[in-house]
């Protein structure tokens, strides 16, 4: 019987381990071995492109292209996993509930925003975080042109000023201008616990933040937290109150709940520790890749980022590594030194940093440039051909 490799999740980390896995399988001419992908979609949502309009087209299929590289596809939800019978429940595309057996897990389920129980965030914050959230958001813009001109209905106030909070807010007076009209008063408002525009960035990239902020029009209210959400506005932690009908919540991201389902160490944010190799530690059969693996990515202490940056490479990795542990061959090791960060900020350009302090190294235009390449060409699926497709699954390619 064909051993089973099981990868649970079709996105950046999930696509990349199955690529990788069966280009290892080719490579030693070994075919007893099923790698199968177990998501609600055979499509790579383009997570990192959701702050930007038209949010349905950020969905690239990949059915043709697991066919041409022989990974099977089940379209279902990940529901449980048991890890002594190893069996995974889900449910399928009509509803029912269903059990897949494997040899070898890979989790690649990737992370949701973990909304909290502030008053009516859940009833009235819209979030970027998953392609059916902002499609949401962008037909309640579009809807605000019909309603009674106010500087509530032109207010747009954004919880969180980090990577997503920044690029949201930045991109925003163009996209309402689109929709209200170019002469439409706008207000976009960051609201940040920081005492500095852009500070938990780091201090070389603030100053581009800070330019372009008010360059684009975006405002910080600093030093506070959104306390209370309600139809007409928030409610700061310093008592203010911002009248807006349209705000976006963007912190508190938490890796998938099914890594609390196997018996292991977590993070804060719920990744599962592996070693150099992403198997889950104390796991022999069970590899973590993604938002779900809390990995290192040096020697020096730095551990991968909830993005797709370092997810691209984890599943590279972690496809490589499950397949050489069925060959019997020498896995590879995963290493990320370089980091790098393109921060998209709207009509202002882009700023292009290198480095876990975030030297810039490129701005305005010339970042938009590299920014526009990122997103529309370098994180999308590679053509759905074996040989291409197996080139880019390598693990040891240059990344950045």
């Amino acid at each position: 019987m064909k051993q089973r490799i099981l990868v649970i999740g079709a996105g950046f980390g999930g696509m990349w381990s199955a690529l990788s896995a069966t280009r290892l399988f080719d490579i030693h001419g070994h075919n007893d071995v099923d790698v199968t992908v177990l998501a609600p979609q055979a499509e790579l949502r383009v997570r990192p492109r959701f702050y930007e309009p038209n949010a349905h087209q950020l969905a690239a299929p990949i059915g043709e292209l697991f066919d041409a590289v022989g990974v099977k596809f089940i379209k279902g939800a990940a529901e449980t996993i048991d890890v002594e019978q190893k069996r995974v429940g889900y449910i399928d595309a009509q509803g029912e509930k269903q059990v897949c057996i494997y040899d070898k897990l890979v989790l690649a389920t990737g992370s949701r925003l973990a909304l909290p129980d502030t008053p009516g965030v859940a009833e009235y914050a819209f979030d970027v975080d998953q392609i059916e959230q902002a499609i949401r958001l962008e037909a309640h813009l579009k809807s605000l042109v019909n309603q009674p001109q106010s500087q509530a209905r032109n207010t747009v106030v954004v919880a969180g000023g980090g990577f997503t909070g920044i690029e949201t807010a930045t991109e925003m007076p163009t996209r309402l201008r689109d929709i209200l009209g170019e002469g439409a008063d706008i207000d976009v408002i960051i609201v940040d616990r920081g005492d500095k525009v852009g500070g938990s960035m780091g201090p070389e990239i603030a100053e581009k933040i800070a330019e372009a902020s008010e360059e684009t029009g975006v405002k910080w209210q600093l030093k506070a937290s959104v306390v209370a959400v309600d139809e007409n506005g928030v409610t700061l932690s310093d008592g203010r109150r911002i009248d807006a009908k349209t705000v976006i919540w963007t912190t508190g991201v938490r890796a998938s709940s099914l890594t609390e389902q196997i018996p292991a160490e977590r993070d804060h944010l719920g990744r599962l520790h592996v070693d150099a190799h992403l198997q889950v530690i104390g796991q022999p059969d069970i590899f973590a890749t993604g938002d779900v693996a809390y990995a290192a990515s040096d020697d020096i202490g730095n551990h991968a980022l909830m993005t797709c940056q370092h997810a691209i490479v984890l599943g590279r990795h972690a496809g490589n590594n499950v397949a050489a542990q069925i060959l019997g061959v020498d896995p590879t090791p995963y290493s990320q030194p370089k980091y790098v960060t393109c921060l998209d900020l709207g009509a202002w350009g882009a700023v292009y940093t290198e480095g876990w302090d975030r030297q810039v190294k490129l701005t305005r235009q010339e970042g938009k440039s590299l920014k526009t390449q990122i997103n529309t060409v370098w994180i999308y699926p590679p053509a759905a051909d074996r040989k291409s497709a197996w080139a880019a699954a390598d693990p040891l390619i240059p990344i950045a």
